[in-house]
């Protein structure tokens, strides 16, 4: 099939999903524009022009996964009609069965996010305008990754103070709960024994029954 000129339009998020399973694949280091343009058939002269460069594009599958879940955990959080048990549970269920869903971006999670943390940028005025752009934009994703975590130790921390579950250290607990969701999208196989739902229950029933009281 013809790759497509630099003026025909493809889609943004296929361009994501596409670099999420390059990266997945190959790892940041040997991941190329030319192995993620070819995944869309595109040309890398014109992926270049939807992306600047690889590390604008890693980042921005992190910030589609985060932005995609935050989407549909938030809500759950928020709603104090539900005890902090069942609002854990179902969030639970969407971070899990969502990096089922697309185990790539999950495992970018886990991966790249390491590479984004480690990324190194000239120090003060030598930075050019991308560069202040790339840096704003990566400090807004570590600041609304710690808003996503912020909101499960929320809801534990209610969980605790009403008596719900027993005294735990929040953080930690919270770390260790994504810590082990996030590793379902590096291990998760679609022809596994388990679905993503099923996953899903059994972790929200092994962490709440080592918060019950």
């Amino acid at each position: 099939m013809a790759r497509k000129p630099a003026d025909q339009s493809v889609s943004r998020d296929d361009i994501i999903v596409a670099a999420a399973e390059v990266l997945q694949r190959n790892g940041y280091e040997a991941a190329t524009m030319k192995d993620i343009a070819a995944a869309v058939k595109l040309t890398a002269a014109s992926l270049y022009h939807h992306f600047r460069n690889k590390d604008t594009l890693m980042l921005a599958v992190l910030e589609a996964g985060l932005s995609h879940i935050m989407e549909r955990i938030e809500p759950i959080a928020q709603n104090t009609a539900l005890s902090s048990s069942e609002r854990l549970r179902r969030m639970v269920a969407e971070h899990i069965i969502g990096l089922t869903q697309n185990t790539a971006v999950g495992a970018a999670m886990v991966f790249e996010i390491r590479t984004l943390m480690t990324f190194s940028l000239p120090a003060g005025d030598a930075l050019s305008v991308q560069e202040q752009e790339f840096a704003a934009r990566r400090d807004a994703f570590f600041a609304r990754r710690d808003e996503f975590e912020r909101l499960f130790r929320d809801v534990i921390r209610q969980g605790v103070e009403l008596g719900e579950f027993r005294a735990v250290d929040v953080p930690i607990f919270t770390k260790t709960l994504l810590g082990a969701h996030n590793w379902v999208g590096v291990w998760y196989k679609p022809n596994g024994r388990l679905d993503g739902a099923g996953i899903a229950e059994r972790t929200a029933d092994y962490f709440l029954a080592a918060l019950r009281n």
